[in-house]
């Protein structure tokens, strides 16, 4: 690192914004994608965005790169430091900034936790509505970045569907506000570009969200099956009856069985698979669709059905789902966390695929879905101090992204494509479209400066990709781009 420019870079900015060193650095030397670590150079934490705004000056000056973190709860290595870039963690931007129940917004910092929006908005009988898995840690500038879902998405929406303005700046410094309040849009839709851009188009320094009403009454049907076949039928029957639910998640016996160990949710061990239903709304009309629900969880031959029996029963119900990832975490040393999204009536071929897949490769998987919009995370299981298993792992989740491909899906719901995922964009894209993608982060960022090497791969490395797989014949569907 250029010694003059770490020298100004802490001459303008409080001691405690700039660390250095390998023992104050160690700790963001990985995102939740813990087997890609490396120590970054420099870690800068400012506490306000005039401070922000030197630091990205500087490094356009200097053609510094810069890596944007926000609580490292990512899982495809998108913070992952860079070897001569600064890393700059915007966990200090916490502030919730206004809370509006008339105009039904909040205006939040970029490192405000997900789950405190709807605390601040729970007085005013008003709720965000996307909640990922890590709501109680992942901030809402890191939402943005991987346009997040959680289990409520299949009604309410991705990140995208419910930001109506950002603030940003740009690699050179410049501040620019995106606002979809109007009525009457114009020009490019620059608002969404910036979902899921992963820090390659600019810093987020304030979020505007939507916040909407309390629903009156919340049902949550509990569902179990003998085989996961019958529990993808009745996610596509309920589906296909025109109900849609809050929430529909599917979770096969391993990930049950480790969640009910841990979080003691009263799910059927010996189920081999759980739905989860949760349907909301007015109360008449949620007993109309109750009615729907289960006579689809019957057609489709349901072992049993129960419903929550009251608020907190529900918590627990959701509470065991959305613990599945730590729970899986106490019966293996390590796991890989996959993100694919298929067409729903493609899930019993997907989930036979990766079944042979465990078979193949001798790894046991675990699986988790937002079944109702045909988001997957497989679980990978594997123990990392066992010589070549990490590699063999990630050669198979590499594999289940290409079977999620070739049934007409995508190799990432909401996870993003960080560092891990690169090669997979090689398949999922040709060669015209990665070329716009490259055109559009020029556009934005014409130095590169912008966590580089990340998201959007080289055309020389899909060439090399796209050989490697015709040279071993590991072609996973007819149409795949040859560069």
């Amino acid at each position: 690192m250029n010694p003059e420019f770490l020298h100004r870079l802490q001459a303008s900015l409080p001691e405690d914004t700039v660390l250095v060193g390998e023992e104050a650095c160690r700790v963001y030397e990985c995102d939740g994608l813990s087997a890609y670590r490396q120590i970054p150079d420099i870690v800068a934490v400012p506490h306000e965005a005039e401070q922000l705004s030197r630091i990205v000056r500087l490094c356009h000056e200097y053609e510094v790169s810069m890596v944007p973190r926000g609580a490292g709860t990512g899982l495809s290595g998108g913070a992952l430091p860079q070897a001569g870039s600064i890393l700059i963690s915007l966990a200090r931007f916490n502030r919730i900034i206004e809370i509006n129940p008339h105009q039904r917004i909040a205006r939040v910092q970029p490192g405000v936790r997900n789950l405190a929006i709807s605390e601040a908005a729970r007085p005013f009988n008003l709720f965000y509505a996307p909640d990922p898995s890590s709501q109680i840690a992942c901030s809402i500038g890191g939402n943005v970045a991987e346009n997040s879902g959680g289990v409520h998405c299949l009604k309410y929406g991705l990140t995208i569907h419910n930001v109506i303005g950002l603030r940003i700046m740009l690699s050179d410094g410049e501040e620019l506000v995106l606002d979809d309040t109007s009525l009457d849009g114009y020009g490019y839709d620059l608002l969404a570009l910036m979902h899921g851009s992963e820090g390659l188009l600019a810093f987020v320094t304030e979020v505007t969200v939507q916040l909407l009403p309390m629903p009156e009454r919340v049902v949550v049907v509990m569902a179990a099956f003998d085989s996961v076949v019958s529990a993808g039928q009745a996610v596509a029957d309920i589906v296909a009856s025109g109900v849609i639910p809050a929430g529909l998640e599917l979770m096969d016996n391993a990930s049950i069985r480790a969640s009910e160990d841990y979080a003691a949710a009263g799910y059927p061990r010996d189920a081999a698979a759980l739905l989860l239903c949760e349907i909301d709304g007015e109360g008449r009309e949620v007993d109309e669709y109750v009615k729907v629900v289960g006579s689809c969880l019957e057609s489709s031959n349901a072992r049993s059905i129960r419903l929550a029996e009251d608020e907190v029963d529900r918590a627990r119900l959701w509470a065991g789902r959305k613990a599945a990832f730590p729970a899986v975490g106490r019966i293996s040393p390590d796991y890989y966390c996959m993100d694919g999204t298929i067409p729903r009536h493609a899930l019993p071929e997907v989930l036979e695929g990766i079944q042979c897949l465990s078979d193949e490769y001798g790894l046991r998987v675990a699986n988790v879905f937002h079944a109702g919009d045909g988001n997957l995370h497989p679980l990978i299981l594997y123990d990392a101090n066992i010589p070549g298993e990490l590699q063999k792992t990630e050669e198979m989740g590499g594999r289940i992204l290409e079977l999620c491909l070739g049934v007409g899906g995508s190799i990432t719901g909401e996870h993003g494509v960080g560092v891990e995922k690169l090669d997979q964009m090689c398949l999922q894209f040709n060669q015209d479209e990665l070329c716009q993608f490259h055109a559009l982060k020029e556009a934005f960022d014409p130095q590169g400066l912008l966590n580089p090497g990340k998201a959007v791969p080289s055309l020389h490395r899909c060439a090399e990709f796209g050989a490697m797989h015709v040279h071993a014949g590991n072609l996973p569907f007819p149409d795949i781009p040859r560069f």
